[in-house]
């Protein structure tokens, strides 16, 4: 009687190559068994390799740079050194002046409740900041998941970037800190710098300071809802397990299908209410009637919302 022993490989589905890395040296397990194990039926003669009876060789191919990805495949090489997701110069100044000019409004806020000894008001105020900061990511994110493509005047790299990310959600975690953040911290710069310069109102400041911080790390509370627990502060896990930052479990509602749901991406608090009441289906339903645009989340899933994988590996058994 033969006996077949076989060995199985755990393949990491989040391990990741880069396209221009020399080849991965794999290591091959020999099993040899007591009596001889026919490998024709794994192989044709002509390609199988030379080895002694009684061996039954499992070999895992290196991967190279000339590895094909096979057509109409899903298959995706994660590139680690794409410049796309690396910070510049530029990416940096606009996030410094984002958060500048919101420590300045955050400090009127402070400054002013101090000197008028009125500390409730302003933090009532900054409370509902941070409740319309997740609301408006809601339906900024539905509209530039929905509308428009990269043509699209002032909103097409973030429309882009956004089906991007449905395709390849994990690479907002490997997407440098200012990269990930300066398109919003730019919006920041331009409409909070008047209302900082023109008021002084610790009221106003406290709401504005709050709602648009919040907007501007939006992208990186997206980014840690990707990210699973171990990856995180501490800190971070605890704000999620309380509900202050989108957590990773309810995120991931938006990335399956049918891909109309949980787009409020600061706290997500809002986002039960809005699916359940269907709010953003209503709002779906009259651009059509008015204007005849179908958004993108009525079209069966296809090319622009299918997930690829992040890698490939090959099992080659002889």
């Amino acid at each position: 009687m033969s006996i077949l022993v076989q060995n199985k490989f755990l393949l990491s589905s989040k391990t990741h190559v880069s396209l221009w890395s020399p080849a991965i040296p794999r290591k091959f397990v020999c099993c040899i068994a007591n009596t001889t194990v026919n490998v024709a039926a794994a192989t044709t003669a002509a390609a199988k390799p030379k080895h002694g009876d009684g061996q039954l060789v499992i070999e895992r191919e290196p991967l190279s740079p000339t590895t094909p990805v096979l057509p109409n495949s899903s298959t995706y090489y994660s590139v680690l050194n794409d410049p796309s997701l690396q910070s510049t110069w530029s990416h940096r100044v606009w996030v410094t002046s984002g958060c500048t000019i919101v420590l300045i409004s955050l400090a009127k806020s402070i400054a002013g409740a101090a000197s008028s000894h009125t500390w409730l008001e302003p933090a009532l105020a900054a409370l509902v900041g941070y409740i319309l900061a997740d609301l408006g990511s809601g339906v900024y994110h539905w509209g530039i998941d929905n509308y428009g493509d990269a043509s699209t005047p002032i909103f097409g790299t973030q429309i882009e970037a956004f089906q991007g990310h449905h395709k390849r959600p994990w690479t907002i975690t490997k997407r440098q800190f200012a990269n990930n953040l300066y398109a919003l911290a730019r919006a920041v710069t331009f409409t909070v710098l008047p209302i900082t310069l023109a008021s002084n109102d610790p009221i106003l400041h406290g709401l504005v300071a709050v709602c648009s911080g919040c907007i501007m790390f939006s992208q990186q509370f997206h980014a840690w809802a990707h990210d699973k627990k171990s990856q995180l502060p501490p800190l971070v896990v605890a704000m999620q397990d309380a509900g202050l930052l989108v957590s990773r479990l309810q995120h991931s509602a938006h990335h399956r299908p049918p891909y109309n749901n949980n787009y409020c991406i600061v706290s997500g608090i809002w986002n039960k209410l809005l699916d359940e009441t269907k709010v953003f289906e209503a709002l779906e339903m009259i651009l059509f009637f008015k204007l005849g645009v179908r958004p993108r989340s009525w079209t069966e899933p296809h090319s622009e919302w299918t997930e690829e994988t992040e890698i490939i590996e090959q099992t080659t058994a002889y």
